[in-house]
């Protein structure tokens, strides 16, 4: 998997992104720190409301900063965005009022939901091959998992040594840091794209998204992932302190061994895909998460929770590493920033709606009834997927283009069969706006 990172342009990519990580996970322990130092009893509301702002701006932004990036150089785009992050985050140590929290957090966060969908849209063109950009999607996943590890074991080092407002000054040098090493490289930019008006090319990579059927089953996955998710980063506090009566060192054990399961299947799916199915693989990872929601009703202790977290771990990554193939197996070069734009702000919208779900079911009905509701919203998800995502999902699509005359030179793709009709690699575009139906 290693060997990509001889590409020197990704290798540089993949620094600014595990530096730009470490920071962001360095300033989510020190905000927590703060809501307290601000809030006192109140912080856990602060944190949820903070979360929630998150949510909102990744759903709101992408789509919007997507409509621009496909008209921007990336490199310099990606420089000002890592630029405006680390500005931002200079702000947090002077805060003094929680509205003040609020507002830094949404216009970090959006800066985040600008960068990083056109930061993951640049990766493909990097990896042009389908073989190395499957292996840069698993070190992706590898290095958000290891950020889930690193930091908090960072922040807690450094504050044996300084406050708690010093972390946000290791956040700037991850934003520099990030700024630095793109700058670096050359990135390829988007190809030049027919003009359109801002609400099309806003709008543009939610069409695609929804007009394609294996897309609108990553949506289905997308949820599923969500409920499993939300569960474990919810709840896990609540099982591990409040129903074992364990310390904060054993919740951080538990979310360990769910980080460990996830970067377990990372680590095998380069090779597993080779031999399998995207759909394959992606709907068996959601299967693998209802079954741990259903085991976690009758858990009986740590000891157990333990491995059923690592369990639940391997399902989330098999289910949604992959989705940057089905993304990038499903746009033009010059769509894919307004395409991942898409999955980015309707993923986190499943997140939008899971984790308040679970912490607010947790608390009220009890968490036996939510691992069951959870269980069942994601495999409703799968019912869903399975439908949305046909069995039979071919690239190349036999299609009819009776508006086209006989001299257009699109005739000229794929191979034709006559009677207005030829068959090639099929994606949603100003040519074939429908998905085709089986013929």
């Amino acid at each position: 998997m290693l060997e990509i990172l001889a590409n020197r342009t990704y290798r540089h990519l993949f620094s600014a992104q595990v530096i730009a990580l470490i920071g962001t996970g360095l300033a989510t322990v020190a905000l927590g720190l703060l809501a307290f130092d601000l809030a006192g009893a109140d912080a856990g509301a602060v944190l949820g409301t903070a979360l929630a702002i998150k949510m909102i701006a990744y759903v709101g932004v992408a789509p919007v900063a997507a409509a621009f990036a496909e008209r921007l150089p990336r490199r310099a785009m990606l420089v000002s965005l890592d630029l405006g992050r680390a500005a931002i985050a200079v702000l947090l140590p002077f805060v003094t009022e929680v509205w003040q929290i609020y507002v830094l957090i949404f216009l970090l966060q959006s800066a985040s939901a600008a960068f990083t969908p056109t930061f993951q849209a640049t990766i493909p063109d990097v990896l042009p091959e389908e073989k190395d950009y499957t292996r840069a999607l698993s070190l992706s996943r590898l290095a958000y998992d290891l950020e889930s590890l690193v930091s908090p074991m960072l922040a807690a080092l450094l504050l044996t040594l300084m406050s708690f407002h010093t972390l946000f000054a290791g956040t700037v040098i991850g934003f520099l840091a990030s700024a630095a090493l793109v700058v670096s490289v050359l990135l390829p930019s988007p190809k030049p794209t027919t003009p359109r008006p801002i609400y099309e090319r806003t709008t543009r990579g939610m069409r695609i998204y929804l007009a394609t059927p294996r897309l609108r089953g990553l949506l289905a996955i997308n949820m599923a992932v969500a409920a499993a998710g939300a569960m474990v980063i919810v709840n896990t506090v609540v099982i591990v302190q409040g129903a074992f009566g364990l310390s904060q060192q054993s919740t951080a054990l538990a979310l360990a061994a769910f980080g460990g399961g996830s970067m377990l299947a990372a680590l095998a799916l380069p090779k597993l895909l080779e031999t399998i199915s995207d759909r394959v693989a992606m709907l068996a990872g959601v299967a693998v998460m209802i079954a741990g929601l259903i085991a976690g009703t009758v858990v009986p202790g740590f000891a157990v929770l333990l491995p059923l977290w690592f369990v639940i771990g391997i399902g989330y990554s098999t289910a949604q590493t992959p989705s940057g193939r089905l993304l990038r197996r499903s746009s033009h070069p010059e769509d894919r920033p307004a395409l991942f734009a898409a999955q980015f702000a309707l993923s986190h919208a499943c997140w939008l709606a899971t984790y308040p779900l679970a912490g607010w079911l947790g608390a009220t009905i009890g968490l036996v009834p939510t691992f069951l509701v959870l269980a069942v919203i994601a495999a409703a998800a799968l019912a869903a997927a399975l439908f949305l995502w046909p069995a039979t999902d071919k690239e190349t699509i036999p299609h009819r283009h009776p508006e086209l005359p006989a001299d257009d030179p699109h005739w000229k793709e794929g191979i034709s069969s006559g009677g207005h009709r030829h068959a090639h690699a099929f994606v949603i575009d100003d040519l074939h706006p429908q998905w085709p139906r089986e013929p």
